[in-house]
């Protein structure tokens, strides 16, 4: 199963030191994830997933992330069919982060 978190219920989760934080995972291209990203994201373009899927950590909450929510929610898609549990898309993507959570984020 596949969850949708906003960009404000990802920044309560990252700012709550009792809970675990989640491993974010970036799935732009890497002139995208260069301009701007969030800080403590790992960085595994779309195109390579499948061949990282052994790479990420499978008992971990992870956080799919792209421009706009599209690509992530494919990647989501990804993780899920391959048995990741705890796996999320970050409704908006970086853009909806940019607006409503980190208004000194570069928008592209």
């Amino acid at each position: 199963m596949i969850g949708e978190l906003s960009p404000l219920q990802l920044s309560e989760w990252l700012a709550d030191a009792a809970r675990t934080a989640p491993m974010l995972l970036d799935v732009r291209e890497p002139a995208e994830f260069a301009y701007c990203h969030i800080a403590g994201s790992r960085h595994v373009p779309m195109a390579r997933l499948a061949a990282a899927m052994a790479e990420l950590p499978d008992n971990a909450a992870i956080v799919c992330i792209c421009h706009h929510g599209v690509r992530s929610r494919q990647a989501a898609g990804m993780l899920s069919a391959h048995g990741f549990h705890e796996v999320f898309n970050l409704s908006g993507g970086i853009d909806a982060w940019a607006g409503q959570v980190d208004s000194m984020m570069v928008r592209y």
